[in-house]
């Protein structure tokens, strides 16, 4: 039988949907999300999941102010970002992985990278990336740069905590008390007892004259020191040991040991007063020997009157045998003190110290031309530069530059307190007005700010690139820099 509508009965007959088979509507839909998401996702992020750049690891002392996805950037420009922080095995370091584009490319073997904090609007830390010199070698991709090139900011609060008001006071007194010393020249009336080379003349030109004396004058030291060491390499140990037990065994008698060396201060005093006198019995020494001759002549002549003195005397020579029997227990009670126990013992135990005080002396010569360059440098150009007063309008201050700098801080140290769980942040209130100025750009746009007043200036001004900086000119040899006298350059950020 054949139904209404339909065509032949040799047609196959239509199935039911709910019977039909293929894909779900569901699963399509998900799909095409998926793909929706991936295909945004890359044409946001510009970054294979299974692929990744050049790569360089760099072992940090501490990376706690660094994080992942950090950028990277060589001269100001972000040429990639950090992809991983790992501890470095058996070391209180970290091990930082830097990814980075192939316009950073090519990295080589002096390549350096140091940790430095982003703008006040951007926050966080970048790391700068120096790609070295194009003499050295290059890196390959995984390999390390050691911690020697590498280094972490400081922060602010392990300065201030160095930096407590005591230290500050007690920095500041050393300062100026090195400064006085180094730079006062006595009265008149006080210059007189000087020495003739040093009248009229400071510390330090006092100092800066006796340095050409050093060399021959530490030489000599140097021979000494040596010569202490004795002969055997427990001299000088031996004499130190002896040394020892002699002052033990003195210390009980301390009154007599006062009136020792009162009698002796007495003694050095009197033959001082009279060597003008023995300096001129020593000069006529020399025609009382010439005269001698004809003494010892009538010496001859007078022979059998010696004789008879001789007779006179010879009870007294009888007398010198028990004498030097008296003379024998101290005889050898210095020999004791001579001996290996005592003199030669001190020798023993002083022998490694002259050593080395010898080898420090001779290495001092190199040292003192140095620290005679470092004294001219602070009494000629630090020092009174620091105490420059800075001219700025309204706002100068009226003291000099050196405390200004600690004034200020102290202000930063209760501008940077903790106030949450991000750390020390200062805070600035930009107000309101008609003058627009940039605050820079954040991840997002450029920001800008609203001042009352146009700004006046950057002073000093920015020349446009870093000064030029020659290691081998002496510091003492350059002028103080005249702080007053640095021009005012446009404000930075200010737009029309």
């Amino acid at each position: 039988m054949r139904l209404p509508g339909r065509k032949g009965g040799d047609e196959a007959q239509r199935v039911p949907r709910k019977d039909r088979t293929g894909a779900s509507p569901v699963a399509v839909g998900l799909l095409a999300i998926v793909a929706l998401a991936l295909v945004t996702y890359f044409g946001f992020s510009k970054d294979m999941p299974f692929a990744h750049g050049f790569r360089v690891k760099a072992v940090f002392e501490s990376a706690n102010s660094i994080r992942r996805n950090s950028p990277v950037r060589i001269a100001g420009v972000n040429v990639g970002k950090v992809t991983g922080i790992d501890r470095q095995p058996g070391a209180d370091a970290a091990i930082v992985t830097l990814e980075v584009a192939d316009k950073a490319l090519p990295l080589h073997k002096d390549a350096t990278a140091k940790i430095r904090p982003r703008i006040f609007l951007e926050g966080n830390f970048f790391v700068d990336l120096q790609p070295g010199t194009p003499a050295a070698p290059t890196i390959d991709d995984g390999d390390t740069l050691p911690v020697s090139q590498t280094a972490a900011p400081v922060q602010l609060d392990e300065v201030l905590t160095a930096l407590q008001r005591d230290t500050r006071e007690d920095l500041q007194r050393t300062v100026k008390a090195l400064a006085t010393t180094l730079t006062f020249k006595p009265a008149r009336a006080d210059d007189q007892s000087a020495d003739p080379s040093a009248r009229g003349e400071s510390a330090a030109e006092s100092l800066n004259d006796s340095i050409r004396f050093g060399a021959r004058a530490l030489r000599g030291t140097a021979i000494v020191t040596d010569a202490l060491q004795g002969t055997d390499p427990r001299d000088l140990s031996r004499l130190v040991a002896g040394l020892n037990r002699t002052t033990e065994g003195l210390s009980p008698n301390e009154d007599q040991l006062k009136d020792l060396v009162t009698n002796l201060n007495t003694t050095l005093a009197a033959t001082e007063t009279e060597a003008t006198a023995l300096r001129a019995s020593i000069r006529r020494l020399g025609p009382t020997l010439r005269t001698a001759d004809g003494a010892l002549d009538s010496l001859n002549a007078a022979f059998p009157n010696t004789r008879a003195f001789a007779r006179e005397i010879l009870p007294g020579v009888r007398e010198t045998a028990p004498t030097i029997e008296a003379g024998f227990p101290w005889i050898e009670q210095t020999r004791a003190l001579l001996g290996p126990a005592e003199f030669q013992g001190l020798v023993r135990e002083l022998s490694p110290a002259t050593s080395d005080l010898a080898r420090v002396i001779d290495t001092s010569v190199d040292l003192l031309p140095e620290l005679d360059l470092v004294a001219k440098c602070l009494t000629r150009v630090v020092l009174p530069t620091g105490d420059v007063r800075i001219l700025d309008g309204p706002l100068s201050t009226g003291v000099e530059n050196y405390k200004e700098f600690w004034y200020t801080m102290v202000g930063l140290a209760g501008e940077g307190q903790n106030f949450d769980g991000n750390g020390q942040y200062v805070r600035f209130q930009t107000g309101g007005g008609d003058q627009t100025v940039s605050l820079g750009t954040t991840a997002l746009n450029r920001q800008f700010g609203n001042a009352i007043a146009a700004p006046l200036g950057t002073r000093p001004r920015f020349p446009g690139r870093r000064p030029p900086y020659n290691p081998t000119t002496p510091c003492f040899t350059n002028r103080p820099p005249d702080l007053n006298a640095a021009a005012t350059g446009p404000a930075d950020g200010a737009t029309p």
